[in-house]
């Protein structure tokens, strides 16, 4: 085999390739991506990063505070680097778009910096890296969908998968990094992301999640999202179907009657709301009002009374008002969010609101608003299970309670986790249970016979 300095082989074949993922679960999809790929040029992949040869960090732009922790993650890699001299260490996804050439500067340069479209061209960004040279390619695209690549599965449980639909924005919300770092919308064409779902329903997989950042606007010719989630859920009754994420301005009725006509689509959406403020929708770019999103979420309790609903807000966007967040607390109330992902705003470099709008609140407003939605939240949750105890619910089994050997747990369709006793049950099965009780996050439950 051909080596440079008797020390790195220009081939993948028996090196050891590590990858951590951060961020939402596009990228855990992704990461799935890459090792497809690398494992084609013949790359073994490893869970133990002490004997990776190469590690790939695949990373989020979303907030600050996601880019601060992959900036000490290469800190602490210092030490790998000084006890193998040869290892590579490479940034890719959204941070690497975002940063690009930073990223090989310094004392916590990378050897690799790889955007999220140009995965196929890590064997050759490594090969250069391998030479001694930097591996950098951020090349945006507009056709790429990895369509064709079958994914690795990285999560062992062997029940649930992603399937990415879709990539890229075309929404430009104010405060968002990801038409920037993602590139523009394009959708998978339909027969490949329905011969992956049958390809993992036929080897064990009892459940798939359809990805893309907004994918109520999928479509590839006459198939729109609610054709393709039909679709996808008719392969088997066996096979349970989620999705995210949905826009608000694009839900509309007739995903919602499919969903409706299918049990095995699961009853839950997730509908970030951001704000319970139009004025501060208008100024996020959000495309919709408060009563628009009122009307969704009344038409998602008309078709399904039971579908659990969960969001994503923004407390301190700039301009934001004592009444603009009175109004997001207002709105969770009046919706009664199931869960909701919560944050403080921060300012992404590139963005709308970055160059044009500032920020204008302070820290410590920031952090009080934050703390008063995520305690309201921690109510809304609580009640919402309160009110499952005594009903219910088929619960597919997804593996073993960490409290107790003799429990396992599984998620409703609502996407509740239950936890309940073993039985004759094992991982990848459905049980009816009868919920008995619960806390603040978890469900418990007994089995119906």
């Amino acid at each position: 085999m051909i080596q440079v300095n008797n020390l790195r082989p220009l081939t993948g074949e028996g090196r050891r390739l590590f990858i951590e993922t951060y961020g939402c679960q596009m990228n855990v999809g992704d990461s799935e991506i890459v090792v497809s790929i690398m494992q084609k040029e013949g790359y073994i992949y490893t869970e133990n990063i002490e004997e990776a040869d190469i590690i790939l960090i695949n990373t989020c732009s979303i907030r600050d505070n996601a880019e601060q922790r992959i900036w000490g993650r290469l800190a602490d890699m210092r030490r790998l680097r000084k006890r193998k001299p040869t290892l590579l260490i490479g940034i890719i996804g959204c941070m690497a778009e975002r940063l690009q050439g930073k990223l090989t500067e310094g004392e916590l340069a990378v050897d690799i910096v790889a955007g999220p479209d140009t995965y196929r061209d890590l064997p050759r960004l490594v090969r250069e890296a391998d030479g001694g040279g930097k591996g950098i390619n951020t090349l945006l695209s507009q056709e790429e969908t990895y369509a064709e690549i079958a994914p690795v599965r990285l999560d062992k449980n062997g029940v649930s998968a992603y399937i990415a639909i879709m990539r890229g924005c075309n929404n430009f919300c104010s405060y968002c990094v990801v038409p920037y770092t993602r590139g523009r919308e394009r959708s998978r064409e339909a027969s490949t992301i329905i011969a992956e779902a049958r390809s993992l329903f036929e080897n064990g997989y009892r459940e798939v999640t359809l990805l893309g950042q907004n994918v109520n606007s999928y479509r590839t010719g006459d198939v729109d999202f609610p054709s393709l989630l039909k679709a996808v859920a008719e392969i088997s009754p066996l096979l349970r179907v989620r999705f995210a994420t949905s826009h608000p301005k694009d839900m509309s009725d007739k995903l919602l009657e499919v969903m409706a006509s299918m049990p095995n689509i699961c009853r839950a959406i997730h509908l970030p709301a951001q704000s319970g403020s139009s004025v501060m929708l208008e100024r996020m770019n959000r495309k919709y009002t408060r009563e628009w999103y009122l009307d969704r979420v009344a038409a998602i309790r008309r078709y399904m009374p039971d579908c659990a609903i969960t969001t994503d807000l923004i407390a301190g966007f700039t301009g934001e008002t004592e009444e603009d967040h009175k109004l997001t607390l207002s709105l969770m109330e009046e919706v009664g969010y199931e869960f909701a992902f919560m944050f403080k705003y921060s300012e992404r470099p590139g963005t709308f609101a970055q160059r044009n709008l500032g920020d204008d609140i302070p820290e410590d407003i920031k952090t009080a608003r934050l703390t008063e939605i995520i305690n309201l939240q921690n109510k809304l949750s609580e009640a919402s299970n309160k009110r499952d105890v005594g009903k219910e619910f088929e619960v597919l089994v997804e593996g073993t309670s960490k409290r107790s050997e003799e429990q396992l747990f599984g998620r409703t369709s609502q996407n509740k986790v239950v936890v309940f006793d073993r039985g004759n049950h094992t991982v990848g099965d459905y049980v009816r249970c009868r919920i008995t009780g619960c806390s603040s996050a978890t469900l418990f439950g007994e089995e119906i016979k």
